[in-house]
């Protein structure tokens, strides 16, 4: 499930890998009550899904089927199921077995809960913790959804007499300017007679409670683990400190708080410590400090801390680290995807109707829902667009523009120059309203950690971002300097020395990448799709750099080329790793699912040809910067860059550029990526309304089943009933699937032809003809099957060939 939270709405979403489901979201609307921060949790029984939803002025429990429970075998092959929210509708949200009033918080606004936590008890019943404004905490329990009772309230306060007469009473009347003991964020940790309440105070204090006795059992300063400044620190109230959990049965239980201290705010880890007589105490593990940038959310696994932040630009940030293990204390980076661009360049000869559109419907920048809630604006109306496929949508929104633009014009005459402006001016205000609407729409509020299966996930304010692991090649070429700055940070190679070359290789080619224009890069890609030489280009991109370098940036290349030892051993080690053909481990596939559907829904369709995408456009920029990097060894006389390195180079590049213009084929409307690093991961964002590209329809169609059996085929599976461990999974599967230009099997200029795809398919011909050795005769032969398609039945009577084919305009 997903959820999001705005204000006094909540919605709910429930999302498969593995299958379609319908009536899958719910908008909840409770009037004039304020969600609480941590006021929504999702928590799984034998049978059912409960939700429980707590508010300023009431708490709410929705119990739903599991999953599980809706049918009958585990071996569903449906295309399509019903979701668990299929018949909320049926329910009666005001009973009491659903909704409970809070009394207490009904009298003046001041008396409401500041942070909640809610958990289901071993008994079934629906346990709701309250931070009180006067420094208690108040739990209201439910009676389980399915046993008759009443609903119990009982305060957890510290004994003095001065807290006892305070009680509910707004902080106002009592005349205090803060509440020492208020909670600003609660978790809970269930024991098997007991559950324990963490409350993490003002007086940044951790207090941790017993429920049952209704007692404060440990109390704790956190400013002991600060290591200078406490003083300062301790004269102004806890605001934003955060407090999460994590147990397992090798750890025990720990803790992370975040303090939020400017200038320094750092995370302490704690495990909790059992002595006799019930007696209690925390075990410092480790303190890590963290960047400036405004902390939106944060969990605690095994091992690592991982967290999201918002930079002083508004941009999302993820970095995670491992709270044992790190050595330096720097966090790991991870890959965002950047924000569209905020202008788009139009060259003097192209059509900005045909370029903006180009923009804003290709993969890795907008989604359906930015554009439409965009159109709905620029038309200043009230029209619902929910319906429309993908084509329909960029339909009209090249009608609406172009009407705008007509109404504009009160002229009958215009020369072409004046109404090329025109177009330029009324499309780039429509792309203003996308851009607005994208960034809200990327607003980060919570992650999430899957413990079962290792998924982590961002929920944004209107998608989520899947995180995939990011290749060691990749991982090397996105990370900046000051994240990778020793070989033992570089995960290629053992050999210390040779891992110092393959990091000052990747260094080059990262300075050649910066000091790209545009322009070039531009007329590089153009060049490469008319199918001209990646030598000669690159080495014509070489000379354009040389010609316009005022910084003497070439020379810094060079410079930093000398610190490489053994070049040529460096180049094989990185072309060794852009190789998709290498034998690599695939992880073992613990089956508890049918195979006809494993990742085989929509959403797991989209995200996977996504990290395809992004895959490819990655390594599509390595190779070019190493074939300009290759260009400028030859031309100082170095033969580091002979025949075999360059024929290697121009290989994976062709390779690779064809798999990223065919992952665009027919415009996703997919977007937003992230990868990690030294574990690699790569998040990628997730939307409903995706029209399937060349890539999706062939995995959909065929891929995904034959790489299912080809990872099956190599595993022993029988008797195994474990969760899928997603990072080694995804890994194997987009492996797998990045085969597809160069295998022997031939499987996608065959689903192409089947499923009628004629344009594409001499596209993909068209491309891949110059460089694939493979299928040559099979390649000539759905060529010609296009030409007779298409109407072009003379060309099949010439001589086809296949490194010369009719391109596609």
């Amino acid at each position: 499930g997903i959820e999001s939270t705005s204000g006094d709405t909540v919605q709910f979403v429930e999302q498969s890998l593995d299958t379609n489901l319908l009536n899958n979201s719910v908008r909840l609307h409770i009037p004039n009550c304020l969600l609480l921060p941590g006021g929504v949790c999702i928590q799984e029984t034998l049978n059912n899904v409960i939700i429980l939803i707590v508010t300023s002025q009431s708490v709410h429990r929705l119990v739903l089927p599991h999953p599980t429970r809706m049918y009958r075998s585990d071996l569903v092959t449906e295309l399509q199921m019903q979701s668990i929210f299929t018949d909320i509708g049926k329910l009666n949200l005001n009973e009491p077995a659903h909704s409970y009033v809070l009394p207490f918080a009904q009298a003046v606004p001041a008396s409401a809960p500041s942070t909640s936590a809610a958990w289901i008890s071993h008994q079934g019943e629906a346990v709701f913790a309250l931070a009180s404004p006067s420094g208690s905490i108040t739990a209201v329990t439910l009676p389980a959804h399915d046993q008759d009772g009443t609903v119990s309230i009982q305060e957890l306060k510290q004994s003095s007499m001065m807290q006892r007469l305070a009680g509910w009473m707004p902080t106002a009347i009592r005349g205090d300017q803060s509440i020492p003991d208020l909670a600003i964020s609660l978790a809970v940790h269930q024991l098997e007679d007991d559950t324990f309440i963490f409350a993490l105070c003002q007086d940044h204090k951790l207090r941790m409670w017993s429920f049952k006795h209704q007692m404060c059992l440990l109390v704790t300063d956190m400013l002991e683990y600060m290591p200078a400044g406490r003083g300062e620190v301790k004269a102004s109230p806890a605001l934003a400190h955060k407090l999460r959990l994590f147990f397992s049965s090798s750890t025990g239980l720990c803790l992370a708080i975040y303090l939020a201290v400017p200038k320094r705010s750092q995370f302490c880890v704690l495990q909790l410590v059992a002595s006799e007589n019930n007696r209690y105490s925390l075990d410092h593990i480790s303190t890590l400090f963290t960047t400036q940038e405004t902390l939106v959310d944060f969990v605690l696994t095994a091992s690592d801390i991982w967290a999201v932040w918002l930079d002083n630009d508004d941009q999302t940030v993820v970095k995670y680290i491992s709270f044992e293990h790190s050595t330096t204390g720097m966090w790991n980076q991870v890959f965002v995807q950047p924000s569209p661009e905020e202008e788009v360049h139009v060259g003097e000869d192209q059509d900005p109707r045909e370029i903006y559109l180009d923009v804003l419907f290709s993969p890795l920048r907008f989604t359906a829902s930015a554009i439409i809630k965009a159109l709905q604006i620029y038309k200043r109306g009230t029209e619902r667009y929910s319906d429309l496929s993908w084509e329909e949508l960029k339909k009209e929104v090249t009608v609406t523009v172009e009407n705008e633009l007509q109404g504009s014009v009160t002229e009958y005459e215009f020369c072409q120059e004046d109404y090329r402006l025109l177009q330029v001016e009324f499309w780039s205000k429509f792309y203003a309203c996308c851009l607005q609407y994208q960034d809200v729409l990327s607003t980060p509020l919570a992650l999430h950690i899957s413990p079962a299966t290792a998924m982590v996930c961002v929920l944004k304010k209107g998608f989520v971002s899947f995180l995939l692991p990011c290749f060691a090649v990749d991982h090397l070429y996105l990370s900046s300097d000051e994240y990778l700055f020793s070989e033992e940070e570089t995960p290629i190679a053992e050999d210390s020395n040779l891992s110092r070359d393959v990091l000052q290789l990747v260094q080059c080619l990262r300075m050649v990448s910066e000091s790209l224009p545009e322009d070039m890069a531009y007329e590089m890609d153009k060049a490469l799709e008319d199918l001209l030489s990646p030598e000669k280009v690159s080495e014509k991109v070489l000379e354009g750099l040389l010609a316009s370098d005022n910084e003497n940036v070439i020379q810094d290349i060079l410079n930093k080329l000398q610190d490489i030892s053994n070049p040529t051993v460096a180049i094989n080690t990185l072309l060794r790793e852009l190789d998709l053909e290498a034998d690599r481990a695939h992880p073992i596939i613990k089956l508890r699912i049918s195979l006809s559907q494993l990742y085989g829904s929509s959403v797991a369709a989209s995200l996977i040809c996504q990290a395809v995408c992004q895959t490819a456009m990655t390594r599509t920029l390595l190779c070019r910067d190493l074939l300009i990097l290759q260009q400028l060894y030859l031309r100082n006389g170095d033969n580091v860059s002979r025949h075999t390195h360059i024929y290697l180079a121009r290989h994976y590049f062709m390779h690779y550029f064809s798999l990223f213009r065919n992952a665009d084929l027919q415009h996703l409307s997919v977007l937003e990526l992230m990868l990690t690093v030294p574990r690699h991961v790569v998040s990628l964002l997730f939307l409903v309304l995706n029209p399937p590209t060349v890539v999706e329809l062939f995995y959909q169609n065929v891929a995904r089943k034959a790489i299912m059996s080809q990872m099956l085929s190599q595993q022993d599976v029988e008797g195994s009933q474990a969760m899928l461990h997603w990072p080694q999974m995804i890994s194997s599967v987009l492996t797998l699937l990045c085969h597809w230009p160069s295998n022997p099997s031939f499987l996608f200029p065959e689903c192409l032809m089947v499923n009628c795809q004629y344009a594409q398919l001499q596209e993909y011909v068209w491309l891949v003809g110059p460089w694939c050795q493979v299928n040559v005769g099979s390649y000539r032969f759905v060529l010609g099957h296009c030409y007779l398609a298409s109407g072009e039945g003379q060309k099949v009577r010439t001589k086809i060939n296949v490194n010369e084919p009719q391109k596609v305009c």
